[in-house]
């Protein structure tokens, strides 16, 4: 930075100045001092600046599984929202959802010098990551249960749940299925209970859910169960690549979709439009996650009252969803 200063003639604080956008530096020495960067091939030094700000400008991210549509799109949402603040985003994968895994993970983070960490569903571990966890950071929970023990953002999966029963049972249907995710999940929790109440509230009953893996296998091996079941007009899949799989097992059953069995997703993956028939599905926005994330991990940072918030999602209806005595094809 001192031969910056130099370069341009200008102190050592201007420089700085011009680092941080200030708006006391006039423009021509600002552009004096960039030119002088780029010349120079100057870089930040952030260890460096972390010693004499004391702040790192640096969030870790710990995440159970990137494979899967909604936690790797949840990454992208934060990492975004996070250059936009300034920060630097510092990832941990764990190897198994543990709460030893996620103690690890967190001490990697806060080892390379993350000053807030985001957990990404960390599915019920038991692991304290509240405010007297004794962690020395702040630590923001993404779909991990707004219980108010933790700082927690999330998709309202509930709420997700209902948009898709509801909308089947306004098309007419009355023996609804559900393929669930695994029973340890906190989203795959809240979807099941969405969809029973829902059924409940509307007088219907609810059949005995299905458990899958998020994966479009066992949706597929799951469904030929289903595609048995001629009772079965609905099926609400807890993600769209368990629908995916479903389609496939029905459509080589013989079973016409939406004219005999509807199906709505969760997530509106980028391929759900392209499906054949297109697919139904409950919209998450990842990216009004991530913004809700660095909003709440910067509110904590100041020391800011912050407390859980959960964004709500929406139902993109497509042509995989009928009326279930329609003889034509298209949505309904």
């Amino acid at each position: 930075m001192a031969d910056v200063a130099a370069r341009a003639g200008v102190s050592h604080q201007t420089v700085s100045r011009v680092l941080n956008d200030s708006t006391f530096v006039r423009p021509e020495t600002k552009e004096r001092v960039l030119e002088a960067i780029v010349e120079l091939g100057y870089r930040r030094n952030p260890a460096a600046r972390a010693l004499v700000t004391c702040r790192s400008a640096v969030v870790g991210v710990v995440v159970a599984d990137l494979s899967y549509f909604g936690p790797s799109s949840t990454v992208v949402g934060i990492e975004a929202a996070a250059r936009g603040a300034r920060f630097s985003t510092v990832l941990a994968s764990l190897p198994d959802v543990t709460a030893d895994a996620v103690g690890a993970a967190l001490e990697r983070v806060m080892a390379a010098g993350a000053e807030a960490v985001v957990v990404i569903g960390h599915h019920g571990t038991g692991l304290d990551l509240g405010p007297g966890s004794g962690y020395r950071v702040p630590i923001v929970v993404l779909d991990g249960g707004a219980d108010g023990s933790v700082l927690s953002v999330g998709v309202d999966q509930r709420a997700g749940a209902v948009l898709a029963t509801q909308h089947l049972i306004d098309l007419g249907h009355r023996r609804i299925a559900h393929l669930s995710g695994p029973r340890s999940w906190y989203q795959a929790r809240q979807r099941r209970q969405g969809w029973r109440q829902t059924l409940t509230r509307a007088g219907l009953s609810a059949p005995v859910p299905l458990i899958g893996d998020w994966s479009a296998s066992s949706g597929y091996r799951l469904g030929r169960r289903l595609a048995a079941d001629d009772e079965v007009t609905a099926v609400f899949a807890a993600n769209d690549q368990m629908a995916i799989g479903l389609i496939r097992a029905l459509v080589e059953a013989g079973r016409r979709i939406p004219e005999e069995v509807s199906i709505v997703g969760f997530d509106d993956i980028p391929e759900a439009g392209f499906l054949s028939p297109p697919l139904t599905t409950v919209r998450q926005d990842f990216r009004a996650l991530g913004q809700e994330a660095m909003r709440m991990v910067l509110s904590s940072l100041t020391g800011d009252d912050v407390g859980s918030r959960l964004v709500a999602p929406q139902i993109v209806v497509r042509d995989s969803t009928s009326s279930p005595d329609r003889s034509g094809s298209g949505s309904g």
